[in-house]
């Protein structure tokens, strides 16, 4: 049983298969969140960030199984929510100075380091289009998106050091240990015992270092 809610539960397969490129699992998710409740934009919101984690052909992949989705629905009869679209960003701020503010409220600091003094271009591309861009697109919660983050990194081999940074921005929007406890199982009845092993190593060890 998963201390996540039907839409949320939806939104960590969504964002697992996508990531993966499981697309006859997707369809089934992105049905799932149909079903729950997510609305046509929300689910695009996800299908659309997770470019930013697996590249664009999984994203795009992943948007083309969701059009034909939505086109068999309505050929059922079958009306689902278009929901709102998102705001403009604000224009008292560009993409990098919105973006670094909030990276810095989700990770709960400044980030910094030496990876980025390395390779200034890729902490513009995450402060400005990631953080700015992308989370600055207000048609669906932080939650949700860190849910489906965290679910398609786990969904991916050799990123436990992201995993873990996306656990604890997870934990910073609000959401609780019993939440991502919820998550891991959603990876274990959904995507895969290692993908939720490996998720609940991550999570044990980012816990353990907090006391």
């Amino acid at each position: 049983m998963s201390d996540l809610t039907p839409r949320q539960q939806a939104t960590a397969a969504i964002g697992a298969f996508t990531a993966a490129g499981q697309l006859p699992q997707l369809r089934d998710a992105l049905a799932d969140g149909l079903d729950a409740g997510l609305t046509i934009n929300e689910i695009n919101e996800i299908l659309i960030q997770m470019y930013a984690y697996a590249g664009f052909p999984r994203s795009l992949n992943g948007l083309g199984t969701f059009m034909d989705l939505l086109e068999q629905r309505r050929a059922k009869g079958i009306t689902d929510e278009a929901g709102a679209e998102p705001t403009p960003l604000p224009t008292s701020k560009n993409s990098v100075e919105l973006g670094t503010q909030n990276q810095t409220q989700l990770a709960g600091a400044p980030v910094t380091g030496p990876l980025f003094d390395f390779a200034p271009a890729i902490d513009q591309f995450l402060k400005g289009h990631l953080f700015g861009d992308i989370f600055g697109r207000d048609n669906l919660d932080w939650q949700s998106r860190e849910i489906a983050t965290v679910a398609a990194l786990a969904n991916l081999d050799g990123v436990e050091g992201q995993l873990q940074s996306h656990f604890g921005i997870a934990l910073n929007t609000g959401l609780t240990q019993q939440n991502l406890r919820g998550l891991i199982t959603v990876l274990h009845e959904r995507v895969g015992e290692p993908q939720a092993d490996r998720a609940g190593a991550v999570l044990d060890k980012l816990l353990a270092n907090q006391h």
